[in-house]
């Protein structure tokens, strides 16, 4: 039986990928770098030392903190604009709320900017638990972000579901003992989350459907 379910944000909740696609040639602009192939996807899914790791693997000698700061500054002004939601978001949110299972969201962007999303979707109300990845010594692709939401919640990682678009964010589910869902945005599944993930869905709308039918928990 489903006990909880946990939900990653960008991408998978709110289309807000691409604004953190476009974010960092302007930002590395600002300190004379050019960008470079493949940083974008890279740090897809990822925060705090995870993501300066990844910048710094692209770009050695650059202040991989500094360029995370203005990245997060940049995208924030961005969401002020508001971005739209995922098809099956709404849906989704209602179903599980006619279960009574409670729900959490667990993202590697900012406290400030999970809020301002979610208020902007006017979807605040279905979140009893809101966690960030910002900060914590082991973000995604570690479980520690999922395993403090379950425990929060009360529930048990084996009988929660957690719905992630991005592979750290499968990789750190299945490690956590979740029943993790992936619903890809811009990057495809790779081999681990095919074997490991307990689906793949092409949407939010399919996985209300499957949840419906049984097919998941």
């Amino acid at each position: 039986m489903i006990q909880g379910a946990i939900f990653d944000m960008d991408g998978l909740m709110f289309d807000t990928e691409p604004i953190w696609t476009r974010t960092w040639a302007p930002v590395l602009a600002t300190i004379g770098v050019e960008y470079p192939h493949g940083l974008a996807d890279a740090v897809r899914g990822t925060s705090g030392k995870s993501m300066e790791a990844v910048i710094n693997r692209f770009l050695p000698n650059v202040d991989a903190a500094y360029v995370r700061e203005k990245a997060y500054e940049h995208v924030h002004q961005e969401l002020e604009k508001g971005v739209p939601k995922k098809p099956g978001l709404d849906e989704l949110l209602a179903y599980l709320a006619s279960k009574d299972i409670p729900m959490a969201v667990a993202s590697s962007s900012s406290l400030e900017a999970i809020k301002k999303n979610l208020a902007n979707g006017g979807v605040s109300e279905y979140f009893g638990e809101l966690f960030t990845g910002v900060g914590m010594a082991h973000p995604k692709p570690e479980p520690d972000i999922f395993l403090n939401t379950a425990a929060a919640m009360g529930v048990d990682p084996a009988h929660t579901l957690v719905f992630e678009d991005s592979l750290s964010g499968v990789r750190a589910g299945t490690a956590g003992g979740f029943i993790t869902i992936m619903v890809p945005d811009m990057v495809a599944p790779d081999d681990f989350a095919r074997e490991h993930a307990a689906c793949i869905c092409k949407d939010l709308l399919e996985v209300r459907d499957l949840l419906a039918e049984g097919k998941l928990g």
